[in-house]
């Protein structure tokens, strides 16, 4: 059991046997009446946001969660399949507990978030960002460096972002999979 003063960001809490990470709080002491906490908390299954407000001292279920290295081997109807990098254990999952599954190729790390009791994965996250190859875009124009004008570009993995007008088929950009941005081109 751990208190209202004990939150931190990236905490685990099991809430009505659902688990929420803390995303964000905030300590608050009015002039008047007692003071409260204020948190943003993200359910692990369905990636929703929600706000709950906590009287300051209260006593909350902390879940404990260990950080994993799991390897991306090949996807099937099973869904994605990871290998443990230490033990090498496969487990698969599905494609809604992995951010950014559309920019993950085969080798590629990611960590995965285990429930240390049950010993279940919740959730994986990807590196924040990734270098990945242009297999198809409009062809650039030589000079068109000036403007902040994109285009559509797709990737190795089939992903679709936008890229400056300078970026061409074979060119390797790193991508943000937070979000899903050009973040720039990599030079060889």
């Amino acid at each position: 059991m751990a208190t209202t003063a004990d939150f931190k960001n990236g905490m685990c809490l099991d809430i009505d046997g659902n688990y929420f990470f803390i995303v964000e709080f905030l300590h608050v002491k009015p002039g008047k009446g007692p003071a409260f906490v204020r948190t943003k908390l993200k359910n692990v299954k369905t990636g929703r946001v929600l706000d709950k407000t906590w009287n300051s001292g209260v006593k909350v279920n902390e879940v404990r969660i260990e950080r994993r290295p799991y390897q991306y081997l090949y996807k099937d109807d099973m869904g994605y399949n990871f290998m443990h990098t230490e033990t090498f254990e496969q487990v698969a999952l599905p494609g809604e507990s992995i951010d950014g599954v559309q920019f993950l190729k085969e080798g590629d790390i990611c960590e995965a978030m285990v429930h240390a009791a049950s010993e279940t994965i919740l959730t994986c996250e990807m590196p924040t960002s990734v270098v990945l190859e242009i297999t198809y875009t409009e062809p650039g124009i030589k000079g068109d460096t000036a403007t902040n004008t994109l285009k559509p570009a797709t990737l190795e993995t089939g992903a679709e972002i936008r890229v400056p007008l300078f970026c061409n088929i074979g060119d390797k950009v790193r991508v943000d999979t937070r979000d899903g941005s050009y973040v720039e081109r990599i030079k060889e």
